[in-house]
């Protein structure tokens, strides 16, 4: 499928972005991309891949102007800004996949958590491919974010479980022993102790 743009600037212009203000490198990175486009055409997975290039290849366009020229909107390119390669590739296959069925039941949590614990890198559409494969259900991202996080198993629970938990405070003092003088010896007056004065009796 071809787009039916006739030349890059039309597409540009199209896209409200002012060709005159464009350096060397972005006039032949859009010119190349135009071809790109001309080439494969205008499906979501063909404007997912030049859009995730776009993005990532500090090509010093605003993501406005990206978004424009893709077909996206301005929040969905600028969400595609973290996320990686791979990623990408496996949101436009669960967007082209059909629409979600089916739901995740408890008993799933097990199963979930132990693939989970055992992936330390996997992404969300890992899981749902695991979850695909092992029962037959496929559901949506945001239908395993509220899943994961009823069982405790998204990154937020995680993290905080094995986060090194921080010291109470520090410990009480050990109260210091006081040598004490054999009972042999007596006391020494305290100072400044102004001593009995020694009365003599009277004598008869």
């Amino acid at each position: 499928m071809r787009t039916t743009n006739s030349t890059c600037a039309s597409w540009l212009a199209q896209a409200r972005v002012a060709e005159q203000r464009l350096t060397a490198e972005q006039r032949g990175l859009l010119q190349a991309a135009f071809a790109f486009r001309q080439r494969c055409g205008d499906d979501y997975y063909s404007s997912r891949l030049l859009s995730h290039f776009l993005l990532h290849c500090a090509s010093g366009l605003k993501v406005a102007q990206i978004a424009r020229l893709v077909g996206f909107s301005r929040p969905t390119a600028s969400h595609q800004q973290g996320v990686s390669s791979k990623e990408a590739i496996q949101a436009a296959h669960h967007r082209l996949a059909g629409r979600p069925h089916g739901k995740l039941l408890p008993r799933y949590a097990g199963p979930i958590a132990e693939f989970i614990l055992t992936h330390a890198d996997a992404t969300r559409y890992d899981i749902l491919d695991f979850i695909e494969r092992t029962w037959g259900v496929r559901v949506s991202t945001v239908a395993l974010h509220h899943f994961c996080k009823r069982f405790g198993l998204d990154r937020a629970t995680r993290a905080e479980a094995t986060a090194p938990r921080p010291n109470a405070g520090p410990l009480p003092a050990e109260p210091r022993s006081v040598a004490l003088p054999p009972p042999s010896q007596s006391l020494p007056p305290p100072p400044f102790s102004p001593r009995g004065r020694n009365t003599r009796g009277r004598s008869c």
